[in-house]
C-alpha cells in the first residue's frame, strides 16, 4: 500500500550529515532515509569521501520531496539542516552549503587529523568554533554525542545518539516507529542497544 506523505515546507528538504572516516556518518544516512521512504517520502542520498580510511571528510546529502525524485548532490548555499558529527567539519559545511535559514545539529567533540597531531597543521579552538557555527545557523542544537556514547561504553554509539537527537527535534517529517524500525533492520542483534542510544540523544535535545 502507498503512504501519502505529508507536504514539506520545502521541497525538496535538504539535509547533510558530515564528520570524518569512522564515525558513522554513512550509517545515519541510511537508517534516516529508510526511515523517510516508509513514511513515503522520495529520498535520493549522495556521498563524497575525502581520506575516510584515515579520519579524513565524509559527508553524505539527502534531498527529501513528498513528489519528486531530485540529483544527489546539494547546490552551494542550500542546506537546510547540517548534523554534523564533528565540529570543524561542520563548520566547514556550512561556509559552503549555508544560508541564513540553515539549522545545525552538531557534536562538539573534536577529531584530529594527522595533520594537527603532527604539528604541522593547527586546529581551531573548540569554543571559536562553536561560536562560528552558532552564528553561522538560525538555530543550533549542540549534542554531546561522543561524551554519552562513552558513557554507554563505546563511543559508536554517537552515530545513534545524533539520530536521536535529529529526530526529536522535529525537523525532519519522522516519527519514532519508522526510525526504531529502520534501526531493528539494520541491526537486527543490536537493536536494544543501539534503542537505548536513540532514547539518550532524544533525551539530551528534549531536557
Amino acid at each position: 500500500m502507498n503512504i501519502k506523505p505529508k507536504q514539506l515546507s520545502k521541497d525538496p528538504l535538504n539535509l547533510i550529515i558530515t564528520g570524518v572516516g569512522g564515525q558513522g556518518n554513512v550509517i545515519i544516512a541510511l537508517i534516516v532515509g529508510n526511515a523517510l521512504v516508509r513514511k513515503g517520502y522520495l529520498v535520493t542520498i549522495g556521498e563524497t569521501y575525502g581520506l575516510s580510511q584515515r579520519g579524513g571528510p565524509v559527508m553524505s546529502h539527502l534531498r527529501i520531496s513528498a513528489d519528486s525524485q531530485y540529483s544527489p548532490f546539494i547546490p552551494d548555499g542550500h542546506a537546510h539542516i547540517i548534523l554534523g558529527m564533528e565540529p570543524v567539519e561542520t563548520l566547514r559545511m556550512l561556509s559552503q552549503y549555508g544560508n541564513p535559514d540553515v539549522i545545525t545539529i552538531f557534536n562538539p567533540r573534536p577529531i584530529y587529523s594527522i595533520d594537527v597531531t603532527s604539528g604541522s597543521a593547527t586546529y581551531p579552538k573548540i569554543e571559536q568554533a562553536r561560536e562560528s557555527i552558532k552564528s553561522l545557523s538560525s538555530k543550533t542544537w549542540i549534542v554531546n554525542a561522543t561524551e554519552e556514547a562513552q558513557k554507554m561504553g563505546n563511543p559508536i554509539f554517537a552515530n545513534m545518539i545524533l539520530i536521536g537527537a535529529l529526530l526529536q527535534t522535529g525537523v525532519l517529517p519522522l516519527d519514532r516507529e519508522s526510525v526504531e524500525t529502520a534501526i531493528q533492520e539494520m541491526f537486527p542483534k543490536e537493536v536494544e542497544t543501539n534503542l537505548a542510544a536513540l532514547n539518550k540523544g532524544m533525551e539530551l535535545v528534549a531536557s
